[in-house]
């Protein structure tokens, strides 16, 4: 089955899109377990778990509009009693099918955790709809443990998947063979760069701990071709590696398989990750990637990458939000206005009130007004040119010079 997931937060808005998605899919999803930041400044994904009002409105509507059945997906609270109230609430409002994610929104990225099945489990013996687990899925004894353990129907994996997409499968592939694979696919159904070189990074995420080098080559690719040539360049390293492996030699960095065959990351907790880096817990926090403040003195070493980058270019760039500068407010909309606008507004509020007064805005570049008076003198100029009969002397007769000179006047 083809599900279509939305993100979305507005009852209207979402039965609109679902249903130019609906003759295309088996069903709708309402993704309310995003915790990332962008889903916070959007408002949506995880965000909503406590709109409760909102979210029954949403999925009541779509019940009623759409054709396809309705299901959700979700991450837990804390409480495993609130969590059970919250899917018993969404089945009322005619979800038809739960995914839970034993995560809560807070628990994301170096502080992700565990997943509770706990939490899961109680929610599929609370609902009579079809429950979906999700978390902790490595391998294919993870997703048999999962049903058993929390008598679920169905299971979802994603980092696990993506770091091994034969993971349902039951095996661990060559990496190049699945990178390959993919590669084709692209190459039959193309999409963003960007996309492909997030899949690359994952497929081959411990063997480019190996080889640094082209895990910057990677990054720096501009073209299908070339990310064709970095991952045929990985696979002949592999090889001329497997080719040299001694009898008996162990996989290294306490992997279960050599770093090229698919296998699971596991990101390291804030206390490894301290570890890694060097540093205590104390010192480090509990962050786990690097202190804001420590970024803001502008200490090279501690820069992400970027940063670095952008400090070679200008070395007198300084990354402290207290001397970044203060932007005034758009009278419209709230994002920061541009400084020479005539109307004190953003770019696109500037747009849109120019375009509706047929005004000028030099600050933003925006010329309708300006446009509009050349389109008129360019007419005004189009009938001077098609009135005159001119012979081949250049002589105009004088009811036609009548005509032309009232034209010019106009």
């Amino acid at each position: 089955p083809c599900l279509s997931q939305f993100c979305a937060n507005d009852p209207e808005v979402f039965v609109q899109a679902a249903l130019l998605a609906q003759d295309y899919c088996d069903a709708i999803d309402l993704n309310l377990g995003c915790p990332q930041m962008i889903a916070k400044r959007g408002h949506y994904g995880a965000f909503l778990q406590e709109e409760w009002d909102l979210l029954q409105r949403m999925i009541l509507l779509a019940n009623e509009k759409l054709s396809v059945p309705i299901t959700c997906k979700i991450r837990v609270f804390p409480d495993i009693d609130k969590t059970v109230k919250y899917a018993q609430m969404l089945e009322k409002a005619g979800c038809q099918l739960l995914t839970v994610h034993g995560r809560t929104k807070e628990q994301k990225g170096p502080l992700a955790g565990v997943a509770s099945w706990e939490h899961i489990q109680a929610v599929r013996k609370a609902v009579s709809i079809p429950v979906f687990a999700n978390g902790n899925i490595q391998c294919l004894r993870d997703v048999e443990e999962c049903i058993r353990k929390t008598g679920v129907h169905g299971v979802m994996s994603a980092e696990g998947n993506l770091h091994n997409p034969a993971l349902f499968e039951g095996r661990n592939p060559l990496v190049w063979e699945m990178a390959e694979e993919y590669l084709e696919i692209v190459q039959k159904y193309p999409c963003p760069l960007s996309y492909v070189r997030a899949h690359l990074f994952k497929l081959w995420h411990h063997t480019l701990q190996v080889y640094q080098q082209l895990r910057e080559e990677l990054a720096k690719v501009k073209t299908l071709e070339g990310i064709v040539d970095v991952n045929r360049e990985l696979k002949l390293r592999c090889q001329e590696e497997i080719a040299n492996q001694k009898e008996g030699e162990k996989p290294k960095e306490g992997l279960p398989f050599f770093h090229w065959i698919c296998q699971p990351y596991v990101r390291p907790g804030p206390k490894e990750r301290c570890k890694e880096n060097g540093g205590s817990e104390t010192e480090k926090g509990l962050r786990g990637k690097r202190a804001l403040e420590d970024e803001e003195d502008g200490n090279s070493e501690l820069l992400s990458k970027n940063k670095q980058k952008k400090k070679l270019r200008n070395p007198n760039k300084s990354f402290d939000p207290s001397l970044k500068p203060k932007y005034a407010k758009c009278d419209q909309c709230g994002n920061p206005k541009g400084n020479k606008c005539v109307f004190n507004m953003c770019r696109g509020c500037c747009k849109k009130r120019a375009f509706k007064e047929t005004a000028d805005c030099p600050g933003h570049g925006l010329l309708f007004k300006t446009k509009y008076e050349k389109s008129l003198l360019w007419q005004s100029n189009q009938r001077v040119t098609q009135c005159p009969e001119v012979t081949r002397r250049g002589d105009v007769a004088g009811g036609e010079l009548a005509v032309l000179q009232e034209a010019g006047d106009t």
